[in-house]
């Protein structure tokens, strides 16, 4: 009996195997850029379904990432960014643990994204941890005062102001901010898809905007992550 239900899981297995399209795996893999063994995993998960297979990879993505986060981060190198007409500048430094890794085309072609992502989002700092404590203070006023002004109890409120906040880093955090070129995703989730597939640490270490005729211009640094004792 034991056998029969094992035959039965294998034929099973293959039975998914059969009907996931090598056309599926391939549109996986340029929507996510995770290697063809993990697309099609995640598709055999999903069951075919494209969308739900590229939220697995996304999960694991993540998780992936935040296992590497420790990792020292040294290596990488400096991109830029000029966008038509020359009115808008962006030169960002992208780190990882080893120059063969910098050197590759996923890596490269990583660092050109984000350059061009902080040249049409503008955003003001790295991540969330980095946002000063004026500014924290100062957006927290705003909306406390906004909320109040609804007259709801103070329990709903804190609820309303953890939302704006949630919001204000997405507006101003460039790791927070949907990517420019899949909006399904944000800037983060877009690092950690090449931490899973190049198997090391990638941070965004600083960058800088400029903009012709602008008042003022961004310049954005985040502390190195350090490794664990």
């Amino acid at each position: 009996m034991h056998k029969a239900a094992c035959g039965q899981g294998k034929r099973e297995m293959t039975t998914v195997t059969e009907k996931i399209d090598a056309k599926l795996v391939k549109e996986l893999r340029e929507k996510s850029g995770a290697p063809v063994g993990d697309c099609l995993k995640a598709l055999q998960e999903s069951k075919g379904n494209i969308e739900d297979a590229f939220v697995v990879l996304r999960k694991r993505g993540m998780a992936s990432a935040q296992k590497k986060a420790s990792r020292v981060t040294n290596e990488g190198a400096v991109g830029s960014y000029i966008h038509a007409g020359g009115k808008i500048a962006v030169l960002v430094e992208l780190n990882c643990e080893s120059d063969f890794v910098a050197r590759t085309e996923d890596f490269q072609e990583l660092l050109k994204d984000v350059a061009m992502h902080i040249a049409a989002s503008d955003p003001r700092y790295v991540k969330p941890e980095d946002v000063t404590a004026e500014d924290l203070e100062r957006e927290k006023e705003i909306y406390r005062a906004q909320a109040a002004a609804t007259g709801k109890p103070a329990a709903v409120i804190e609820k309303i102001l953890d939302g704006k906040m949630a919001k204000f880093y997405e507006e101003v955090c460039l790791l927070e901010q949907p990517f420019i070129k899949d909006q399904a995703i944000s800037v983060k989730e877009l690092i950690a898809q090449k931490v899973g597939k190049l198997g090391e640490n990638i941070t965004v270490r600083r960058f800088a905007r400029f903009k012709v005729g602008a008042a003022d211009w961004t310049v954005a640094q985040t502390k190195a992550v350090e490794a664990a004792e």
